[in-house]
Protein backbone atom coordinates (compact mmCIF):
# COMPACT_ATOMS: atom_id res chain seq x y z
CA UNK A 1 0.00 0.00 0.00
CA UNK A 2 1.36 3.36 -1.04
CA UNK A 3 1.66 5.92 1.71
CA UNK A 4 1.72 9.65 1.13
CA UNK A 5 2.52 11.71 4.21
CA UNK A 6 1.34 15.29 3.83
CA UNK A 7 2.86 18.12 5.85
CA UNK A 8 1.81 21.77 5.75
CA UNK A 9 4.24 24.58 6.51
CA UNK A 10 2.80 28.08 6.93
CA UNK A 11 5.79 30.35 6.24
CA UNK A 12 9.51 30.64 5.59
CA UNK A 13 10.45 30.14 9.26
CA UNK A 14 8.55 26.84 9.43
CA UNK A 15 10.18 25.79 6.14
CA UNK A 16 13.72 26.45 7.41
CA UNK A 17 13.02 24.72 10.73
CA UNK A 18 11.75 21.69 8.85
CA UNK A 19 14.71 21.36 6.49
CA UNK A 20 17.22 22.02 9.27
CA UNK A 21 15.90 18.90 11.04
CA UNK A 22 15.99 16.66 7.96
CA UNK A 23 18.08 13.52 7.90
CA UNK A 24 19.25 11.81 4.71
CA UNK A 25 16.78 9.00 5.32
CA UNK A 26 13.84 11.39 5.55
CA UNK A 27 14.87 13.37 2.48
CA UNK A 28 14.91 10.42 0.06
CA UNK A 29 11.35 10.72 -1.29
CA UNK A 30 10.66 14.27 -0.17
CA UNK A 31 8.82 16.79 -2.31
CA UNK A 32 8.04 20.44 -1.64
CA UNK A 33 5.10 22.25 -3.23
CA UNK A 34 5.41 26.02 -2.89
CA UNK A 35 2.09 27.80 -3.23
CA UNK A 36 0.46 31.13 -2.46
CA UNK A 37 -1.48 31.47 0.77
CA UNK A 38 -5.21 30.86 0.76
CA UNK A 39 -7.78 33.62 0.74
CA UNK A 40 -10.98 33.59 2.81
CA UNK A 41 -12.58 31.22 0.26
CA UNK A 42 -9.93 28.57 0.99
CA UNK A 43 -8.25 28.96 -2.40
CA UNK A 44 -4.84 30.40 -3.16
CA UNK A 45 -4.58 33.95 -4.45
CA UNK A 46 -2.35 32.46 -7.20
CA UNK A 47 -4.47 31.20 -10.10
CA UNK A 48 -1.74 28.80 -11.26
CA UNK A 49 -1.58 27.31 -7.76
CA UNK A 50 -5.36 26.87 -7.87
CA UNK A 51 -5.06 25.02 -11.18
CA UNK A 52 -2.17 22.79 -10.07
CA UNK A 53 -3.46 21.58 -6.70
CA UNK A 54 -6.36 19.40 -7.94
CA UNK A 55 -4.15 17.84 -10.63
CA UNK A 56 -1.50 16.94 -8.04
CA UNK A 57 -4.07 15.57 -5.58
CA UNK A 58 -5.63 13.49 -8.33
CA UNK A 59 -2.21 12.15 -9.33
CA UNK A 60 -1.65 10.97 -5.76
CA UNK A 61 -4.44 8.40 -6.24
CA UNK A 62 -2.28 6.72 -8.91
CA UNK A 63 1.14 7.13 -7.31
CA UNK A 64 2.81 3.80 -6.49
CA UNK A 65 5.47 5.20 -4.20
CA UNK A 66 5.87 6.22 -0.56
CA UNK A 67 6.58 9.93 -0.37
CA UNK A 68 6.53 12.88 1.97
CA UNK A 69 4.72 15.79 0.33
CA UNK A 70 5.16 19.19 1.95
CA UNK A 71 2.89 22.12 1.13
CA UNK A 72 4.76 25.37 1.76
CA UNK A 73 2.78 28.60 1.98
CA UNK A 74 4.91 31.42 0.50
CA UNK A 75 2.59 34.10 1.83
CA UNK A 76 0.26 36.63 0.31
CA UNK A 77 0.78 38.25 -3.08
CA UNK A 78 2.62 41.35 -1.80
CA UNK A 79 5.01 39.29 0.33
CA UNK A 80 5.76 36.91 -2.56
CA UNK A 81 6.23 39.71 -5.13
CA UNK A 82 8.84 41.45 -2.97
CA UNK A 83 12.26 40.80 -4.55
CA UNK A 84 13.70 40.32 -1.03
CA UNK A 85 11.21 37.54 -0.22
CA UNK A 86 13.30 34.81 1.47
CA UNK A 87 11.73 32.12 -0.72
CA UNK A 88 13.24 33.94 -3.71
CA UNK A 89 16.65 34.54 -2.14
CA UNK A 90 17.24 31.18 -0.41
CA UNK A 91 20.02 29.44 -2.37
CA UNK A 92 18.62 26.00 -1.48
CA UNK A 93 15.39 26.55 -3.42
CA UNK A 94 15.81 29.63 -5.67
CA UNK A 95 12.11 30.10 -6.36
CA UNK A 96 11.26 32.29 -9.32
CA UNK A 97 7.58 31.44 -9.76
CA UNK A 98 4.78 29.74 -7.91
CA UNK A 99 3.60 27.13 -7.88
CA UNK A 100 6.89 25.27 -7.82
CA UNK A 101 7.21 21.57 -7.06
CA UNK A 102 10.71 20.40 -6.06
CA UNK A 103 12.17 16.98 -5.40
CA UNK A 104 14.43 17.68 -2.42
CA UNK A 105 18.16 17.03 -2.96
CA UNK A 106 17.53 16.63 -6.68
CA UNK A 107 17.62 18.84 -9.72
CA UNK A 108 14.07 18.04 -10.75
CA UNK A 109 11.45 20.75 -10.44
CA UNK A 110 8.23 21.82 -12.05
CA UNK A 111 7.36 25.50 -12.22
CA UNK A 112 4.20 27.44 -12.97
CA UNK A 113 1.85 25.73 -15.43
CA UNK A 114 4.15 22.67 -15.58
CA UNK A 115 2.71 21.71 -12.16
CA UNK A 116 -0.71 20.97 -13.66
CA UNK A 117 0.53 18.63 -16.39
CA UNK A 118 -0.03 15.01 -15.39
CA UNK A 119 2.74 13.62 -17.63
CA UNK A 120 5.31 15.98 -16.07
CA UNK A 121 4.17 15.02 -12.57
CA UNK A 122 4.62 11.39 -13.51
CA UNK A 123 8.18 12.03 -14.71
CA UNK A 124 9.02 13.98 -11.53
CA UNK A 125 7.60 11.45 -9.05
CA UNK A 126 8.79 8.33 -10.85
CA UNK A 127 12.30 9.48 -11.67
CA UNK A 128 14.74 7.71 -9.36
CA UNK A 129 18.34 8.62 -9.93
Amino acid sequence: MTKIKIIELKNYDEFTLYIDKLTDKKSKNLYFFFTGSNKENGRSWCIYCQMAEPVIKSYFTELQKNIIFVYVDVGDRDYWKNKACPFRTDSRIKLMVIPTLIKWKGVQRLEGSQCNKRELLQMLFEDDE
